[in-house]
């Protein structure tokens, strides 16, 4: 089962490092790592998706609790909440295939970053499924590169990570 582990962590040099090599030591593997700094500079944030049986997820979780550098610790997968991921898509353009690629970016609610004479760069955000339906809805031979952010997510309601 899929997982998103959002953890509070301090915003000190080697605490993402740590957090990784837990990962790393135990042979489980990171789907995605989000990192940014909190409305508190002390503290920084990491959104961090993985698979595993509910056995696994709570071994990660005591693991990661032990570190001295992790403050708090939530499963999203555990409560209602709001996921989100960003993809920026460099597309190749020409005269005839520009209205599509606008017209596609409308549909899914992405907004064209940059034009230049042959290429469009496409963002869109929203749930993971939503991106991966629109990189298939363009022809993959158009498709120069894609960037993603991977899933980040926040609880919905009262509930949150802070102090």
């Amino acid at each position: 089962m899929r997982h998103i582990l959002s953890i509070l962590i301090e915003n000190e040099s080697g605490a993402l490092s740590r957090v990784a090599g837990l990962f790393s030591a135990r042979g489980y593997n990171i789907e995605s790592l989000a990192v940014a700094v909190t409305e508190d500079p002390s503290l920084s944030r990491i959104t961090l998706v993985t698979r595993g049986s509910e056995e696994i997820i709570e071994q990660i979780t005591k693991q990661l609790n032990k570190l001295i550098d992790v403050v708090k610790l939530i499963d999203l997968a555990e409560s209602e909440h709001i996921e989100r991921e960003l993809m920026m898509v460099k597309i190749k353009t020409d005269e005839h295939s520009r209205d599509e690629i606008r017209s596609l970016a409308d549909i899914f609610r992405g907004k064209i970053l940059d034009v230049t004479p042959t290429t469009y760069v496409v963002e869109i955000t929203g749930p993971s499924e939503k991106l991966d339906a629109f990189v298939a809805a363009v022809a993959s031979e158009t498709i120069i590169e894609v960037v993603r952010s991977g899933p980040t997510g926040i609880s919905r309601g009262e509930k949150g990570l802070h102090l």
